[in-house]
C-alpha cells in the first residue's frame, strides 16, 4: 500500500485540501480522503492533479523528430513528410523500437502523460515480411511501457490498402501491410502481449478509410470486441477531396454512414469537417483525437474545438508523431489555434478558468479513448498521480484552478515535480527515475540508425 497526501488535489467534484490517496499494490486507488492528516504517510506533496492519458502515439516517430524541418523543391505538406518516415522507418527493427519508446515513454511521464494508446503499424520486418513472432514490434513497445512505468493501450493498426477504393500498397508501406486473416491472427497475439503487462489494454486501429475498404473494414471490426477503435479520418484536404472523389461523400460523413459509430470510437484528427458532420460527431459519443502539436508540425489545419465544445463534443489529447512532448504545449496550442482563427479570447471554455475546462474535457476524452479506468483521483482508478511544483514561478502566489492556468499556459514541463504511474514513484523531481538509462539507450540506437 502506498499513501500520498497532498495540501491540495483535484478530486471528480472540485479541489480539496489536505488530502490523502491510497493506492493499493496492484496499482489502484483504495480510497481518497479529504481533511485528512499527513501523518505515515509515504510522500507529501502540496497540488495534485491526475494524470493525462495520451490517446494517440506513433512511438517510433520519435527517433525522427527535427530531422524533416527542411524545404525541398516543391510545396511540402504532410505527403511529402510521408516519404521521408517512409525512408526512415525502413532501419528500424525491435530492439531499435524498445529504445526509442522507452525513451519516449520515460519524456511523457515526465510531462504528465501517465499512460498512451499506440497506435502501432510498425508490424513486420524491412522486406515486408511477418517477423517469426507476429507481434515482435508490439512486444518491443509493450516492453518499453512495462520498464518505464507507462500504462498502455496497444492499438494493432490495419492497414491493406494506399488509397480509396482499394489501391494496391506502396512499397513504403511493406511494413504495416495484412490482410483482414493475418489481422486477426495479430490481434490476438497482442492481447497475449497485453494479458503480461499490469493492466494492459488492447483495441484495434483501421489506419484510415484510404487504407481498408468498406469489405475490409467490416471483417475487421468485430475482432475489437468491446474495446476502443481509433481510426486517422479528415486530417488533409486531400485526403478529403480523394473520398469524394471516392464515394460522393466526405470521410466523416462515409463513416457515420455506413458504420455504428459510437462511443468506443476515437476519429483522430477530424480536422475538416463540415458544420453538419461536427455536430454529428459531436452528438454521436465518439472522441475526437485532437494532436495540435503534429497537426501544426504537418501543416494540417485547425480543428473547430470552439463549437465541437459548445455543442457537447468530447475531445482527448495525444502526442502523434511525438516531435515535441508536452501536455502543457498541447492544450495551450489547441486553445491558442482557437484564438488565432477567432481572433478572439478563451474559447474553449463556456466560462471560468480555460485551464481547468481543458484539463478536464482532456482527461475524460482520453479515459474513454483509451479504455482505461484513469482520468480521476477517485477509488477505482489507477493510481496516475501528477504533483505540481507550488514553487514554480507559473503556479506561485495561485490558488486552485489558477494553478491548471498557470501550468498551462505559463508553464511548461518543469511543472511537473513528481509522477506516480499505476503507485509507482516514476518521476522524482522532474526527472524518469531512469532517465538516463533510457538516454543512453537512445542514443545509441540513433547513431546506428542514422549511420546506417
Amino acid at each position: 500500500m502506498t499513501s500520498l497526501f497532498f495540501d491540495a488535489a483535484l478530486l471528480p467534484d472540485g479541489w480539496s485540501r489536505d488530502v490523502r490517496i491510497e493506492i493499493d499494490g496492484e496499482g489502484w486507488i483504495t480510497g481518497v480522503t479529504a481533511e485528512a492528516a499527513p501523518d505515515g504517510a509515504d510522500h507529501h506533496g502540496t497540488i495534485a492533479v491526475s494524470g493525462m492519458p495520451n490517446l494517440h502515439s506513433h512511438a517510433f516517430q520519435r527517433a525522427m523528430a527535427g530531422l524533416t524541418e527542411v524545404r525541398g523543391a516543391g510545396d511540402d505538406s504532410f505527403w511529402t513528410w510521408r516519404q521521408a518516415m517512409y525512408r526512415f522507418v525502413d532501419r528500424l527493427n525491435p530492439s531499435h523500437l524498445l529504445a526509442i519508446a522507452g525513451l519516449l515513454y520515460a519524456e511523457m511521464l515526465e510531462a504528465g502523460f501517465t499512460s498512451v494508446a499506440e497506435f502501432h503499424y510498425l508490424h513486420h520486418d524491412p522486406d515486408g515480411n511477418p517477423y517469426a513472432d507476429i507481434g515482435a514490434m508490439a512486444a518491443a513497445v509493450a516492453e518499453a511501457a512495462s520498464e518505464t512505468g507507462m500504462g498502455l493501450t496497444l492499438l494493432p493498426v490495419f492497414y491493406a490498402n494506399a488509397g480509396f477504393g482499394g489501391q494496391p500498397p506502396s512499397d513504403g508501406q511493406r511494413r504495416f501491410i495484412n490482410s483482414p486473416d493475418g489481422y486477426g491472427k495479430l490481434v490476438d497475439r497482442v492481447g497475449e502481449i497485453a494479458a503480461g503487462l499490469n493492466d494492459g489494454a488492447v483495441g484495434i486501429a483501421p489506419h484510415s478509410l484510404r487504407a481498408v475498404t468498406p469489405e475490409s473494414l467490416g471483417d475487421i471490426l468485430p475482432l475489437a470486441a468491446g474495446g476502443p477503435i481509433h481510426i486517422h479520418i479528415a486530417e488533409q484536404t486531400q485526403e478529403v477531396d480523394e473520398c469524394l472523389n471516392w464515394s460522393g461523400q466526405r470521410p466523416v460523413a462515409w463513416l457515420f454512414d455506413h458504420v455504428a459509430v459510437d462511443d468506443t470510437w476515437c476519429l483522430v484528427h477530424a480536422t475538416h469537417m463540415t458544420d453538419g458532420e461536427r455536430r454529428q460527431l459531436a452528438a454521436g459519443g465518439a472522441v475526437a483525437g485532437l494532436c495540435p502539436i503534429t497537426e501544426a508540425n504537418l501543416g494540417d489545419g485547425i480543428f473547430d474545438g470552439a463549437n465541437f465544445v459548445a455543442e457537447g463534443g468530447t475531445f482527448g489529447i495525444g502526442s502523434d508523431s511525438n516531435v515535441f512532448i508536452s501536455v502543457a504545449e498541447e492544450l495551450r496550442l489547441l486553445e491558442y489555434s482557437q484564438r488565432l482563427r477567432d481572433q478572439g479570447r478563451n474559447r474553449l471554455a463556456g466560462h471560468g478558468s480555460v485551464g481547468a475546462a481543458i484539463y478536464a474535457q482532456a482527461l475524460r476524452g482520453g479515459a474513454r479513448a483509451t479504455g482505461r479506468a484513469v482520468g480521476q483521483l477517485a477509488a477505482g482508478r489507477r493510481g496516475d498521480v501528477v504533483s505540481l511544483d507550488s514553487t514554480h514561478p507559473a503556479l506561485v502566489c495561485r490558488d486552485g484552478d489558477q494553478w491548471l492556468d498557470g501550468w498551462l499556459f505559463a508553464g511548461d514541463n518543469r511543472v511537473v515535480a513528481d509522477v506516480w504511474a499505476g503507485g509507482n514513484h516514476v518521476v522524482k523531481e522532474g526527472r524518469h527515475v531512469a532517465r538516463q538509462h533510457h538516454r543512453q539507450g537512445f542514443a545509441k540506437v540513433l547513431a546506428e540508425v542514422l549511420g546506417a
